[in-house]
């Protein structure tokens, strides 16, 4: 774990940046580089204001959306249903490692009409790079990393391609 102040990490995506080829950096519209600590709630898909996941569950009366309690809960009964025990697994942790995101469309997904009054957000988190690197070169690279990674979800690519090109 390294840990660096918003200034040497405000510095490190800055030097980021300035290393991206030209040609990637004039295609870009309408987005915004922002960083911040920690992901939040919004970023791994809660809804922050009723502090409940989305989780849809297909019974015999259709799709039923419950909290993590209820769904927990109802892992539970159908466990006990079916002889054994059902231990949730802890997500509290599952985001831990969460670089960068993006949030926004593709440009693939623009071509079918984009109002952009709103911007598309590459977001890059601190606290995630600094427990996943030991040293402020590894961070800066990672940050790097990162932004090409979210870049290319900017461009249309997915997961997988991403992962084939090496930036998991």
């Amino acid at each position: 774990m390294y840990r660096m102040t918003d200034e040497e990490f405000e510095t490190a995506i800055a030097e980021a940046l300035d290393a991206m080829p030209e040609q990637f950096m004039e295609a870009l519209n309408n987005v915004a580089i922002v960083w911040e600590e920690e992901p939040s709630a919004y970023h791994v898909g809660y809804d922050e204001e009723r502090d409940i996941e989305p989780a849809f569950v297909e019974d015999e009366d259709g799709p039923e959306s419950y909290t993590p309690a209820e769904r927990d809960a109802k892992d539970d009964a159908a466990a006990e249903d079916a002889g054994g025990e059902y231990e949730a697994e802890d997500d509290e942790d599952e985001f831990d490692d969460l670089l960068g995101l993006f949030d926004g469309l593709s440009i693939v997904e623009r071509a079918n009409g984009y109002d952009d009054d709103i911007p598309d957000v590459i977001t890059i988190f601190k606290g995630p790079h600094e427990r996943c690197f030991n040293s402020r070169e590894e961070i800066v690279e990672e940050v790097g990393k990162t932004i090409i990674h979210e870049l290319g979800h900017y461009f249309g690519l997915n997961e997988d391609q991403l992962a084939a090109m090496g930036y998991e």
